[in-house]
């Protein structure tokens, strides 16, 4: 059996950020049953050099979004990066969600051998739709779900693998 580049990327990404806002949800419940002010945890980071809560849910989202726009050959939509609270961090997760499950499976099928070119800062860099798909875009959103997961839990949210994993 063969796996399309659609059902490598789209259900994967939608999957995941499903998971990331219930775990934002637990953050909320947390920090009310704390009383913690939920900014301290959206601030928040594993060390001072990294990037924070909101940060890391800001760019697993524009990982997504433009994953499947690129794979698709749509222009990516643009975001601003003024969320401030879990309720807003939540809605750019749904307005993400929104438009991968916009892009049908035939945008993105055949997208193997897609030149997709990025600019890394000053360089620019270039793929292939598989490549860019399997060794950087997965890569990538992976990395920062799972460190928002990471800041929660090591700011005692109480948290497991299942919460991460949810319904693969």
């Amino acid at each position: 059996m063969t796996i399309s580049m659609y059902q490598a990327s789209a259900p994967r990404f939608v999957n995941m950020l499903n998971n990331l806002s219930a775990v934002l949800d637990k953050a909320a419940a947390h920090a009310e049953a704390r009383k913690i002010d939920p900014a301290v945890l959206i601030a928040d980071r594993l060390y001072p050099n990294m990037l924070p809560l909101a940060s890391q849910v800001r760019i697993a989202c524009d990982n997504a979004k433009g994953a499947v726009a690129r794979l698709a050959g749509v222009e990516v939509p643009k975001h601003e990066d003024t969320e401030q609270t879990f309720a807003e961090l939540k809605a750019r997760i749904a307005k993400t969600i929104a438009f991968v499950q916009s892009i049908q499976p035939a945008q993105i099928d055949g997208s193997e051998e897609r030149d997709i070119t990025l600019k890394l800062g000053p360089t620019e860099v270039k793929f292939k739709g598989m490549q860019y798909l399997l060794g950087f875009a997965l890569p990538n959103f992976y990395f920062h779900v799972v460190t928002a997961y990471d800041i929660l839990r090591h700011d005692g949210v109480e948290l497991a693998k299942r919460d991460y994993i949810g319904n693969p």
